[in-house]
């Protein structure tokens, strides 16, 4: 496995790459690998961070089971400044809310996959990254994401 860490406005992020495919993005962490994937992921969460870029196009193979791949793509499907709530995601995959939140903290590919985008029904919901809901409003302020956080 290959990583590269990338500083951001969001913290550092690590990048992790496996069979041709980013496998994991973790807050924090270290790393200098090279290769053609990391220098062009490194260069989409680039320009996600100033404002160029709204949809990342990346190979992504996110470990998880069904659910957790259902509940990934759901958020995938989320555009850049909007949200969902716990409660849509759940009625899309046709499973518990609670179950839907479980999978949004257990994202192997944060911002990326953007967990960050879904919500509770009447406030912001909880978020695993280091600064937790910090974090959050950061990357939702940085979408213009603003209606939740008035």
């Amino acid at each position: 496995m290959l990583r590269r860490a990338v500083d951001t406005p969001f913290g550092r992020l690590t990048l992790t790459e496996a069979g041709g495919a980013i496998v994991s993005l973790r807050f924090g962490g270290e790393g200098a690998d090279s290769s053609p994937l990391l220098e062009e992921a490194e260069a989409q969460l680039r320009a996600y961070a100033e404002g160029r870029l709204r949809e990342f196009d990346l190979p992504l193979a996110p470990a998880g089971g069904p659910l957790q791949q259902a509940v990934m793509a759901a958020m995938r499907a989320i555009p850049f400044g909007e949200t969902r709530t716990y409660g849509e995601i759940a009625a899309l995959v046709s499973a518990p809310a609670q179950a839907v939140g479980q999978a949004c903290g257990a994202n192997p590919i944060p911002v990326v996959i953007p967990c960050h985008r879904v919500t509770g029904a009447s406030g912001l919901g909880g978020f695993s990254a280091p600064g937790g809901a910090e974090t959050k409003v950061r990357l939702l302020r940085h979408e213009g994401a603003y209606s939740l956080l008035i």
